[in-house]
């Protein structure tokens, strides 16, 4: 499956419009994993754009929410709520043929150590990934590491192909994201490093451990992929992401029927990471419902116990 995070710009139709501004973002990047915003700037650039409701949704990390509030941490902007959240891009699945299923979850107990130490390995995979792609490509004759450092290397949480896209536009070897994508980092191309860590299997399974909510990241064809998904939803995933910034309103009805027919919870967000324009730019891409926090809500309080629901309501 693995749909890509530039789909919009990738031939995929642009979203319509036709619902009301969208005020609830439950998908979204930071530097903490491959997003060019602080978490502090991504959430005053949601508020300014009118966000009630925002879950960062970090690869393999909750430190943007630790991070933002923490003890002494400079206030959330007045009328917004922050969810917890975290993506877990699972290796197979068997979704189209991708090599990645990626798993969002929300509402995981930030304090589970259990969880955090999954986490912790999952990024110390994407740091051994990183440094082989650094050494491919310094193997083709184009090394990036004096752009790295100059772009500061942000820690394991960050690491990803992104911020090697972003360090070979800066070395002159690629003219977008896009670009380093297709020429180098994707799947097939001499840069490219396969993923290691956990299966989708694993992903829900830690998730849920954690108290939190599973659901299937940007899946437009999820229609073709059914069986699977039921396998997925048996093992304990309970969402599905309906609303996404790339998705029109017939992808958006497709994926929403699924949801229906299999017991859901429906999902959205704009997956934004920055490297396409502005944050309020992204959202007004976004068709969303409003009450889709509250049906992840909903879920939850329906199936965890009392002692793990502490995170529901914040």
């Amino acid at each position: 499956m693995a749909a890509s995070r530039h789909a919009a710009s990738a031939g995929m139709r642009s979203p319509d419009r036709a619902g009301s501004r969208a005020n609830v973002d439950l998908h979204c990047h930071t530097r903490r994993s491959d997003g060019i915003l602080e978490p502090a700037d991504l959430v005053r650039a949601a508020a300014d754009a009118g966000v009630k409701i925002l879950a960062i949704s970090d690869h393999d990390s909750l430190v943007a929410y630790r991070e933002l509030t923490a003890p002494g941490a400079v206030p959330l902007p007045p009328g917004l709520e922050l969810m917890p959240a975290v993506e877990i891009n699972a290796i197979g699945g068997g979704l189209g043929g991708g090599m990645e299923t990626h798993i969002l979850g929300y509402c995981m107990d930030p304090a589970d150590a259990a969880f955090e130490a999954t986490l912790v390995r999952q990024r110390f995979a994407r740091r051994v990934r990183f440094d082989e792609m650094l050494g491919r490509l310094r193997e083709l004759g184009l090394p990036i590491d004096a752009e790295i450092e100059k772009l500061g290397d942000p820690g394991d949480d960050a690491l990803g192909r992104p911020t090697v896209a972003r360090a070979l536009i800066a070395a002159g070897h690629a003219s977008s994201v896009e670009d380093a994508f297709e020429r180098l980092l994707s799947r097939g191309q001499p840069a490219y490093v396969p993923r290691q860590g956990l299966g989708p299997v694993e992903a829900i399974a830690a998730i849920r451990s954690a108290g939190g909510l599973a659901s299937l990241a940007h899946d437009a064809q999820a229609a073709e992929h059914v069986d699977r998904i039921i396998e997925l939803r048996d093992a304990g995933l309970e969402g599905i992401e309906v609303f996404h910034r790339s998705f029109d309103e017939a992808t958006r009805t497709s994926v929403g029927a699924v949801a229906a027919d299999l017991g859901l919870v429906r999902t959205g967000g704009t997956d934004y990471h920055g490297d396409l324009g502005p944050y309020a730019d992204a959202l007004a891409e976004l068709t969303i419902d409003a009450g889709v926090a509250d049906e992840i809500r909903s879920a939850l309080s329906r199936s965890r116990p009392p002692d793990r629901q502490e995170t529901i309501a914040r």
